[in-house]
């Protein structure tokens, strides 16, 4: 039942064939068998995952009309808080916290009956590309374990490659739910700004974070973000507008019809040809589908990385003052509150993240605000142009997810601007605030590892990226014979 989707597992619950505490145990008993070579999970909850299943079970005993995914296991970033489990953005700076509330996110699992397991590793307060930056150790990716699952949330993704669990929360900032998707062969969606609550999620950048939804299919997903979406009251970025019809797009996929943009800017150089040609092939097929695909340009495009790694670092460095040592999380040393804490930030506070700070503190600092972080401002606004101007010639856009496929852990730690080059094709919809989806495209020639294939649509309008990632996942499974993930190599055999 592991390797079912979180739709079939739904299923069978709603039939009887098998109790959301069995489900729960048999995930539990999956990362038991396979998490000390994948290490995906920073915390496993057995008891309150079982707890929350039992409760399902009555519930569905006793005749209650659950939520479409009522019982299903759930694996969840340790970035969104929840109520006495520790959530430690994979920093020794909260090592221990256990937060006093349950992020939005989480309130709204729980209501949807979705069973969490436990928190999963990521880079320290999401800043990576690779899940090495965590202060716990890297995550390895199931597809071959010397390479890494991507980044910030490589934990979440390498849950759903490995049968850890069917669904998944993620954070995306600047592509980290899309670009581990990518390099693990499964599903992952950043909903427009705005769409997910951001109440309970610890900031990175605050203008920039969105929560959502990771899975192995794309209905998976729809489902997911249904869930998890809509106005928050507690989120003053909420939009106070209803979820785009994402599971009823998901279930539609007819692409007919639909303008498919393929942005000239985000292909070519640095792209790994066995990535290209399958992107090339993925639009093949959404063309035999009665897709038209034309070319857009976004000229703009090229100057996103730039601007993202000064806006990011910037706000990192606002939001990172609160760990001061004095209200919560580690406190090291003694004397001055101002010894505690340099003390405390230089031992609590990872190589990426002091790097970062820095950055953005010098980017804010007087003399330099408008030359560096209000550049990159003017920037932001002019991709959200090239963007709207796209968009008036195509329904959506489209680029491979990330320019290679997984590479291996610790070939690109000492370079911080080859590993950020990874999220070159990821970061504009950030900036913009718009929709991005990446899905399988299938295995390059060169090493047999996943490559994801990318969709964006305007803001609000996520429900035409789950249409076009419907149509070409079923267009790719019926040509495979079989879904990508039936292709990984099977963990814990030992």
């Amino acid at each position: 039942m592991i390797n079912k989707s979180a739709t079939e597992m739904a299923a069978a619950l709603k039939a009887g064939e098998i109790s959301s505490v069995e489900l729960t145990q048999a995930h539990l008993d999956q990362i038991t068998k396979v998490d000390s070579e994948v290490h995906a999970f920073l915390y496993v909850d057995n008891e309150g995952a079982l707890s929350q299943a039992r409760a399902i079970d009555e519930k569905r005993k006793s005749g209650v009309d659950l939520p479409p995914l009522a019982g299903v296991p759930l694996a969840l970033k340790d970035v969104m808080t929840q109520k006495g489990v520790p959530t430690t953005c994979g920093s020794k700076m909260l090592e221990g916290w256990r937060p006093p509330y349950d992020s939005t996110v989480v309130t709204r699992l729980k209501e949807n009956g979705v069973v969490i397991l436990g928190k999963t590793n990521m880079d320290e307060f999401a800043m990576g590309s690779s899940t090495e930056n965590s202060a716990y150790g890297p995550t390895h990716n199931p597809w071959d374990l010397t390479r890494i699952p991507g980044g910030s949330g490589g934990g979440s993704s390498a849950a759903l490659a490995a049968f850890e669990a069917p669904l998944a929360i993620g954070t995306d900032t600047g592509g980290s739910i899309r670009q581990p998707a990518a390099v693990t062969g499964t599903v992952g969606v950043k909903p427009t700004y705005g769409g997910v609550s951001r109440y309970g999620l610890v900031a990175f950048s605050s203008s920039l974070d969105q929560a959502g939804p990771c899975a192995r299919t794309v209905l998976d997903a729809a489902y997911l973000h249904e869930a998890i979406g809509g106005y928050d009251k507690l989120d003053s970025t909420s939009i106070n507008a209803p979820v785009p019809p994402v599971v009823a797009a998901a279930k539609d996929g007819n692409v007919k019809g639909m303008k498919i943009g393929v942005i000239k800017e985000l292909q070519g150089d640095g792209y790994q040809p066995g990535v290209l040609k399958l992107f090339n092939e993925s639009l093949e097929l959404l063309a035999q589908q009665g897709a038209e695909i034309v070319e857009v340009s976004c000229k703009y495009f090229d100057y996103a990385l730039a601007a993202y790694y000064l806006i990011a670092p910037s706000e990192c460095s606002s939001n990172l003052a609160r760990f001061d040592a004095m209200r919560y999380g580690m406190r090291v040393g003694s004397g001055s509150a101002e010894d505690v804490m340099n003390l405390t930030r230089q031992a609590g506070f990872g190589r990426e993240v002091k790097r970062r700070i820095i950055l953005g503190t010098y980017a804010l600092s007087s003399g330099y605000y408008d030359a560096y972080y209000g550049s990159a401002q003017k920037v932001r606004t002019l991709i959200s142009r090239d963007f709207e101007n796209a968009f008036k010639l195509a329904d959506v856009l489209v680029s491979p997810t990330a320019p290679t496929t997984a590479f291996k852990i610790g070939e690109k730690a000492n370079d911080p601007i080859a590993m950020y080059l990874n999220d070159i094709a990821t970061i504009p919809t950030n900036l913009a605030g718009i929709g991005g989806m990446s899905l399988p495209s299938g295995l390059a020639e060169e090493d047999g590892l996943p490559a994801g294939f990318q969709i964006m649509a305007p803001a609000m309008q996520d429900d035409r990226m789950y249409k076009v990632g419907s149509a070409l996942e079923a267009a790719l499974v019926s040509k495979w014979g079989q879904p990508i993930l039936a292709s990984a190599p099977k963990l814990g055999a030992k």
